[in-house]
C-alpha cells in the first residue's frame, strides 16, 4: 500500500479516498443532525451574550443521545485550554437581584430573605415579565420542569432506594417550609406586578425556580450584603456555561477569575474535536446527583449502593441478646451510617459493622479493637460474608420489584412523570450493576 497526500492507495484503486470521503461527510451530516446552534432561542442567547461581551469561539450547543442537551466542541480542546470564559455581566447573582427594580423591596423586607430566596424571586418576576425581561434570551433556554425529587409524587418516591427515600421526603419538606415562610414577602412584592401576586409566585413557580438556582448556578463566592440574610452567598447563574453536562470522569478547573473577571472552566484532559465537553460538579455519587441535580451518571466511579438500617437488621439474629447494645455502639461510633457496596464489593465500613456483630457474648472485650480493625475468628468472618452475601440478595430483590413497578407506571405516563421515572430506573440500573458485582466478589471471598 502506497500513501499520497490523503488518500491511501490500493490494489482498489481510488476506493479507499472515496471511502474516506464518505466518512468525512457522514461525520459532518451527524454533527448537523445533533447542533441546536440554529434554532431560535439558542440564536437569540448567543446574540445576547455577544452583547455583554461573551462570544463562544469553538462550543455549540448540540443534543446528545446519552445527555440530552450540552455543548459541543468544534475544535481539539487542549489540556489546560480554556473550554468557556464568561464575564461578569453575563453572570446572575444576588447583586444582579439587589440592583435591579426588585431591589428596593429586598432592602426594606424584615428578616432579610435568603439570596437564595432573592434569585428565585427574580426568576419568576423575569419568567413573568416575558420579551420586556433582559434576561428573557437566558430563562427561554431555562427546563420547564426539572426531575429532581421535589418534583416527585409519593409513589415515585417509594421506589428509591430506602436510603435515598428519606432524604427525598426531608427535601420536599424544606421546598415546603420555604414557599410557605416565603407568603408574606411575596405578597410585599404586589406594587411591582398588575397580576396578584399569589397566581405569579406560586407553589409551581418556586419549585421550578428553586430548582432552576440548585441545579444550574455555578460556585461563586460573594461578600456578605447587609440586605440578606447570614446564608452563605455563593450562587451564580451562568447562562451558556451551564449548558455543561457533568462527568464524572473529566476533571477540570473552575472559578472566578478575579483579574479577568471571567468565570472561567479549563481542560485538565482536553476535548476531541466534535466531541461533548463536560465538567465535573465534584466527586458525588448518584444519589447525591439525583437529589440535587436530577440525574444519573452512567458508569459513576464514585456510585455506592447504600446499605440502611432497615435492610441490615434484615440479616441479624434477633435472638442475639447483646443486639440492641451492638447497634447502639455501633451508631455511637458512626458506624452504621455510610455501609455501601461498590463495584470491588463490600466496604471496610460495612464488614467492620457486621465482624462487630457477629461477636459472640464471651467477646464482648473485643468490641473496640474490632472497631479498629483487628480481625475476627475464620468462622466469624464465614458469618460476616454470609451476611453480606444476604444482604446484597435483599438488595438486589428489592431492586428487581422497584423495575418492575417502574415499568408498569411508565405505561400511560406523561411526558413529565415519564422522565422522573426514567431517571429512577436508571439509578435503579446503576445499582443492580454494582450489586451484581458484588455477589461475584463474595462468592469468590466465600470458596476462599
Amino acid at each position: 500500500m502506497l500513501s499520497y497526500g490523503n488518500f491511501k492507495i490500493n490494489e482498489t484503486g481510488c476506493r479507499a479516498g472515496r471511502r474516506a470521503r464518505k466518512k468525512r461527510r457522514k461525520k459532518h451530516e451527524d454533527v448537523s443532525q445533533v447542533t441546536l446552534s440554529h434554532e431560535a432561542q439558542f440564536v437569540l442567547l448567543r446574540r445576547w451574550l455577544k452583547e455583554k461581551g461573551f462570544t463562544s469561539q469553538f462550543l455549540i450547543p448540540a443534543n446528545f443521545h446519552d445527555t440530552g442537551r450540552g455543548l459541543m466542541s468544534t475544535q481539539t480542546i487542549k489540556a489546560k485550554d480554556s473550554v468557556i470564559s464568561l464575564p461578569e455581566k453575563c453572570l446572575l447573582t444576588s447583586r444582579t437581584v439587589l440592583k435591579s427594580y426588585m431591589g428596593d423591596y429586598i432592602k426594606r423586607w424584615h428578616p432579610p430573605v435568603s439570596p437564595l430566596l432573592a434569585l428565585c424571586c427574580f426568576l419568576i418576576a423575569e419568567r413573568h415579565r416575558g420579551d420586556a425581561s433582559e434576561w428573557n434570551p437566558y430563562i427561554n433556554i431555562l427546563p420547564k420542569s426539572y426531575t429532581c425529587p421535589v418534583y416527585f409524587s409519593e409513589d415515585i418516591i417509594d421506589l428509591l432506594p430506602r436510603s435515598l427515600q428519606k432524604k427525598a421526603r426531608e427535601q420536599k419538606e424544606q421546598f415546603q417550609e420555604l414557599f410557605c415562610s416565603s407568603l408574606m414577602f411575596f405578597s410585599s412584592l404586589q406594587p411591582l406586578f398588575t397580576h396578584a401576586t399569589d397566581e405569579l409566585f406560586t407553589q409551581d413557580a418556586l419549585r421550578w425556580a428553586w430548582c432552576s438556582v440548585n441545579t444550574r448556578t455555578v460556585y461563586m463566592e460573594h461578600d456578605q450584603s447587609d440586605y440578606l440574610s447570614r446564608e452563605k452567598d455563593v450562587y451564580a447563574l451562568a447562562p451558556y456555561l451551564d449548558l455543561l453536562n457533568h462527568c464524572p470522569n473529566v476533571q477540570v478547573e473552575a472559578g472566578f477569575n478575579k483579574e479577568t473577571r471571567c468565570y472561567e472552566v479549563k481542560s485538565v484532559q482536553g476535548c476531541k474535536k466534535f466531541q461533548q465537553a463536560f465538567i465535573n460538579y465534584g466527586p458525588h455519587d448518584n444519589h447525591r446527583l439525583l437529589l440535587e441535580y436530577g440525574f444519573v451518571a452512567f458508569g459513576n466511579p464514585q456510585s455506592v449502593v447504600y446499605v440502611d438500617l432497615g435492610t441490615l437488621k434484615l440479616c441479624l439474629d434477633e435472638k442475639d441478646k447483646q443486639l440492641t447494645q451492638k447497634l447502639l455502639y455501633l451508631r455511637d461510633n458512626d458506624f452504621l451510617s455510610n455501609l455501601t457496596f461498590g463495584m470491588d464489593g463490600p466496604s471496610w465500613r460495612l464488614m467492620t459493622a457486621l465482624r462487630l456483630l457477629s461477636l459472640k457474648p464471651e467477646q464482648y472485650s473485643s468490641w473496640k479493637s474490632v472497631l479498629l480493625g483487628a480481625a475476627v475468628s475464620q468462622d466469624r468472618d464465614k458469618w460476616c460474608i454470609r451476611s453480606a452475601l444476604k444482604l446484597c440478595n435483599n438488595l438486589t430483590d428489592d431492586n428487581v420489584k422497584a423495575l418492575e413497578r417502574l415499568s408498569q407506571l411508565k405505561r400511560g405516563a406523561n411526558l413529565s412523570r415519564l422522565e422522573q421515572l426514567r431517571v429512577v430506573e436508571s439509578l435503579r440500573r446503576e445499582e443492580q450493576r454494582i450489586l451484581e458485582h458484588t455477589q461475584v466478589v463474595l462468592q469468590n471471598l466465600w470458596g476462599q
